[in-house]
This record gives C-alpha cells, sequence and structure tokens, in this order.
C-alpha cells in the first residue's frame, strides 16, 4: 500500500470535500468575472447598446450551461480513467480504445500530446492575467496608483512561485473558505445590480443570443473569443477528479459556483444596461465605493488562489509526462503527507516563472492579455470533445445517432469558440501558441529520441535466455553478494550487466533484472499487480514493478516487499546503471536540431537512481555511448 492510502480511505464528509473543491477545482472559473464580460466591448468588441448587452449576456449564459454544466459536469467526468482525469488520462482512454489501429492510434497520441501542450500554454496566461485583473482595481479607486500596478503584479507573482515549494498545504485550508467567500461576495454584488435593473433577467431568452449574432455579423463572431473567458478553467472539473472523486465537484458546481457566477454575469449586465460606457471596468464598478480596497484584496487572494490551482495542475501533468515517457525525468518534490497529488517540481517551477513574467511584462495589461487568453482554453476544449467521442463510441458503445447528435453539437459550439479565438493570433494569441508548440516539441522529440535508444541498444545487445545459456555452457566467476540491474527490456540484457561481465569476467552469485513499468494507461496499480517476479536460473531473476502515472515510484520499498530468495537484505543490494549518453551520428534517423535538444534534455534529466528511489551508496554506474 503506497504511504498515505490509509487516511484517503477514509474520506471526509461530502460537503467538507465540497468545500475543498471550491478552492481546487474553481479558482480559474470562479476569477473569471474580473475581465471575462468586458473583453467583448473593448475597442474592437461591439457597442454595449441594450441588445448587444443582453445578447452577449445570453450567450455567456449558455456557454456556462451547454459545455460547462453540459459537456464536462455531465459526460466529461464521466471519463475517468482508473479515478484520474485530465487530458493526459483522457489521452490514455482513447488510446487504449483504439490501440493496434495503426495511423488512427498515432493520431488519437498527437491529439493528446496536442492537448496537453495547450494546457501549458494556458497555465502561463492564467496566472498573467488574473493577478493583473485584480491588482488593476486599484487604479480605479486611486488612479494614481496606476504606474504601480505592474510592480505590484509582479512582485505578488514572484512570491506565489516563490511559496511552491512549501506546497498547498501552506494554505490548503483557507483555500476553500476563501474561495467560497469570494463567490459568495460575486453573488450578493451581482444580486444587488439584478435588483437594481431587473430587465437584466430577459438575457436568459436565447433569442437574444441569436439576434446578437444576427446582427453584429462577424463582429459578433469574433466575440466569441471573450465568451470564452467564462469558461476558462473548466478542464479542472476533469482533471481534479482523482483528487475529490466526481460527487463533491458536482455538489460545489451546483451548489454555489454556478449560481454565483450568473448572478454576478447578470448583475454586470444590469450595470451596462444602465452605464454602458462602465464596461471597461464592469466587475469593480459593480461594487460600493467603500468596499473596493476590501474587495480588491479579496480578488487578489482568489486571483494567487486560482493561479496556485493551475500550476499545481502543471506539476501533475508533467508528472505524467515523464511517467508515460513524454518528458524526460525531473526532480519531483512531494509536500503533503495526507493529500496525494501534492507535488512540487523545482525545474517546471523556474520555467513557469520566467513565462508569466514574460507575459506580464509584454503585455502589461488584463485588457491586452485578453488577446493572448483563450485560444489554449477553446482548442483544449476541442480536443476534448474530439477524445471524448472516441471513448463514448468504443468504451461507452453509444450508437452512432447517439454519437452523431453529440458530436454535431459540442463541435459546432467548440469549433466556433476556437475559430473566433484563432482571429486573436496577431493581437496576443501566438504567445500561448508558441508555447504551445514548444511543449509539443520537446514531448515528441524526447519520445523518438528514447526509441532510437532502444532500438540501438538492442541491436548491439544480446537476449537474457541466450545468456544464461552461455553461462549454463562456460560458467564465469562468481562474486558474493546480490546485484541489481535496472532494464528498459525485460528480455534484453541491460547493458551495465555485458560491461560488467565483458570487462571483469564476472558474476554476482544473484542478479535481479528489474524492469520499472510506469508506461501504463492506468493512474495507480494495485498492490496484487505491483510486483512480478519469475526465476530464471543459474541465479538470474527477473523482477517487475509496476506504477501508475499519478504514483510515486521507490523501487527500494518495493523491493523490500518482495520475498524472492529468503534471507535477502534489500539494504545490501548493489545497483548497476547504465549511464546511457547519446550522441549525434552522420545518419538522419532525426533531424540535426532534434538530435540536439535530445542529447541536452537527456544530459540534463534526473538520474535514475534518484528518480526510482534506490540508495546512492549502493550505486554503480557503467556509462555507455550510443549514436543515434
Amino acid at each position: 500500500m503506497q504511504p498515505g492510502r490509509e487516511q484517503n480511505d477514509k474520506k471526509p464528509p461530502l460537503p467538507m470535500l465540497a468545500l475543498a473543491a471550491i478552492g481546487v477545482v474553481f479558482g480559474d472559473i470562479a476569477t473569471s468575472p474580473l475581465y471575462a464580460l468586458q473583453q467583448g466591448f473593448d475597442e474592437q468588441g461591439v457597442m454595449p447598446t441594450h441588445d448587444n448587452v443582453l445578447g452577449l449576456l445570453s450567450l455567456c449564459l449558455y456557454a456556462l450551461l451547454l459545455v460547462v454544466t453540459g459537456k464536462y459536469v455531465v459526460f466529461v467526468m464521466r471519463a475517468d480513467n482508473h479515478g484520474e482525469g485530465g487530458m493526459m488520462a483522457l489521452g490514455a482512454l482513447a488510446r487504449g480504445a483504439l490501440r493496434g489501429r495503426g495511423w488512427l492510434t498515432w493520431l488519437i497520441i498527437m491529439l493528446g500530446l496536442l492537448g496537453v501542450a495547450l494546457f501549458f500554454g494556458d497555465s502561463v496566461i492564467t496566472p498573467a492575467i488574473s493577478v493583473l485583473s485584480a491588482v488593476e482595481g486599484l487604479q480605479l479607486a486611486e488612479p494614481g496608483m496606476k504606474p504601480w500596478v505592474l510592480p505590484i503584479a509582479v512582485v505578488i507573482i514572484i512570491g506565489l512561485f516563490m511559496l511552491q515549494k512549501r506546497g498547498s498545504s501552506l494554505l490548503g485550508r483557507l483555500f476553500g473558505p476563501m474561495m467560497a467567500l469570494w463567490l459568495l461576495a460575486a453573488a450578493a454584488l451581482g444580486a444587488a445590480g439584478i435588483v437594481r435593473n431587473p430587465h437584466v433577467l430577459a438575457a436568459a431568452n436565447p433569442a437574444y443570443a441569436v439576434l446578437y449574432m444576427m446582427h453584429n455579423g462577424f463582429r459578433g463572431f469574433e466575440s466569441l473569443g471573450a465568451v470564452v473567458l467564462v469558461l476558462t478553467g473548466a478542464e479542472a472539473l476533469y482533471a481534479d477528479i482523482g483528487h475529490f472523486g466526481t460527487a463533491p465537484i458536482r455538489l460545489a458546481w451546483f451548489s454555489l459556483t454556478l449560481p454565483a457566477l450568473l448572478l454576478n454575469y447578470f448583475g454586470q449586465g444590469a450595470l451596462l444596461l444602465q452605464q454602458p460606457k462602465a464596461s471597461h471596468a464592469s466587475f469593480y464598478l459593480l461594487v460600493p465605493h467603500a468596499l473596493l480596497y476590501p474587495m480588491i484584496a479579496l480578488a487578489t487572494c482568489a486571483t494567487v488562489i486560482a493561479s496556485q490551482a493551475v500550476v499545481s495542475g502543471t506539476f501533475s501533468m508533467v508528472r505524467q509526462g515523464i511517467q508515460l515517457g513524454y518528458l524526460p525525468r525531473a526532480r519531483v518534490h512531494h509536500t503533503s503527507r495526507e493529500m496525494e497529488g501534492q507535488i512540487y517540481v523545482p525545474a517546471i517551477n523556474a520555467m513557469l516563472l520566467v513565462a508569466v513574467l514574460a507575459a506580464v511584462l509584454l503585455f502589461r495589461s488584463s485588457r491586452h492579455l485578453g488577446g493572448a487568453y483563450g485560444i489554449a482554453v477553446s482548442g483544449t476544449m476541442l480536443l476534448t470533445t474530439v477524445l471524448l467521442m472516441v471513448v463514448a463510441r468504443c468504451n461507452w458503445r453509444w450508437n452512432w445517432a447517439a454519437l452523431i447528435a453529440f458530436s454535431l453539437v459540442f463541435m459546432l459550439i467548440d469549433g466556433a469558440f476556437f475559430a473566433a479565438n484563432l482571429l486573436k493570433v496577431v493581437n496576443g494569441g501566438w504567445f500561448p501558441l508558441l508555447i504551445a508548440v514548444g511543449a509539443m516539441l520537446i514531448m515528441t522529440t524526447w519520445r523518438r529520441g528514447h526509441q532510437l535508444m532502444l532500438q540501438r541498444l538492442h541491436s548491439e545487445g544480446e537476449r537474457i535466455s541466450d545468456l544464461i545459456a552461455h553461462i549454463r555452457e562456460a560458467p564465469p566467476m562468481r562474486a558474493r553478494g546480490t546485484a541489481v540491474f535496472l532494464t528498459i527490456n525485460d528480455e534484453w540484457v541491460p547493458q551495465a550487466l555485458l560491461k560488467n561481465l565483458k570487462h571483469n569476467q564476472v558474476l554476482h552469485e544473484r542478479n535481479v533484472l528489474l524492469h520499472v513499468d510506469d508506461s501504463g494507461d492506468a493512474s495507480r496499480v494495485g498492490e496484487d499487480a505491483r510486483s512480478e517476479i519469475h526465476d530464471l536460473g543459474e541465479g538470474f531473476y527477473s523482477v517487475t514493478l509496476r506504477y501508475g502515472f499519478s504514483e510515486t515510484m521507490n523501487v527500494a520499498e518495493g523491493l523490500k516487499a518482495l520475498d524472492f530468495e529468503p534471507g535477502l537484505d534489500p539494504d545490501l543490494l548493489t545497483y548497476f546503471l547504465g549511464r546511457d549518453e547519446p550522441v549525434a551520428s552522420g545518419k538522419q534517423r532525426m533531424s540535426r536540431w532534434r538530435k540536439a535538444l535530445f542529447i541536452y534534455m537527456a544530459r540534463n534529466a534526473m538520474p535514475a537512481i534518484s528518480y526510482y528511489g534506490m540508495s546512492a551508496r549502493q550505486l554503480i554506474e557503467i556509462g555507455t555511448k550510443i549514436d543515434l
């Protein structure tokens, strides 16, 4: 049993889990009212006339109901992979459903990776626009504070990333109540606005959305790029089901988050019907002046929490990518003994900090960042729909009529949102796309380079069965003790064993060929399937330890749980590892720049001894150069 699983088996009551989910899951979507609606009425948008306000508000209403509630809460959250959600989990389900289908399987893999890459782009923009939009309230309270908005936002962002190594547990108990307070405050402000102008409730009539699109033509289509901002964070509902389960997330959504969001958006709409010029800051102009500073402070806390959740989600996504073989090994710290999945990845934290600061300093305001935001969100939503169609057909056995109806509705909605956001590319949308392209190149390059290394190792290697047969015919000298050789493929002799035997002309009494299997589609592996051992004869044992993509690997603990030799002390094992160093050759298996990128990543990857939880005091490394 994994450490901490005993605590996880005793779940808190459903209301407590729902409160915790409000803080962790809904931070992004709950802070969207700060900037979403005003983006529809900027200089390039439509005029905030009576019909346009009701029309845009109606679009926001039905986007929340259809996309978040209909697609994610009702359908997507059903597609859990052994209790885990997120783009990696959905991609694994779709890939498993189409396994062995050739190019179709490859296409699904690429779509899943593209969704992950877009998520990385979104994880850079979210902290930047959230913190900036909160701090910008200061210039409304005191116009002289305008020059200080950017420095204050930078300081808050630096502080946010510096605190990451302490983990979410530092503020974890405050996350839920703080976000609940934020949502209640936003709901109260919205309700007060609606009471002053109840005519805004007419936006519940979908005819206003249709008329809005008809009357505004291409400008109306462009403004869909602003409507999608009310949906930012919808992926978190699905990604975090492994932490909370579906019931708490659904309860938190229907009981507080959705009603609060709708009340606030309609309240902002009521304000715009009376004061069209308030469109540049409709959220903060809804706040009474006496409460402006407290609301700015609360908004800042809420956006920090939202950013924290996005950054933590990025760490989890990176770890899944490492364990599925799409990213190089990196140091992962676990920041909580009680809550599974709370991790900190120093290298990713540093890269995210640089990227977020670059976004803040480059765009300098939430209005300008609005042009960069949305394209990654809408792209991820579109890819989620495509992958869900595969799961619905192959896993859930939907008939073609239901599948076509679902596809027509949501492919049309998601496709329209994505197409509208593509128009933002020249106005900032290139920034998250650039990050996504970089992430995609890194993942595909690492995967391809790793495959080439395996091919080279196998072409120059020897099968385990052949080696054992040779040892029977010509037994070498034996040294006392047990040697553990880490191997990628349990059918082939590890290079470290071959080199040791060739140069030292000696074998240990017992030789464990250890294969750590972390490439499966499951998020966790049950204890009954954790390990597998085979006696190969002549003192050789084949041992396989299996881990899911959301588990922490600890080979030393895994070996202690085995009983393959009475009296064997795992603390006295000697680990032999092959330090495979790739070098570029003249053969064009991969372009030169991609070879250089792979070699750089391989040289800077975390050592296997640390990544797999083995003791460095028991390690002997044997180096091998491999031509790519």
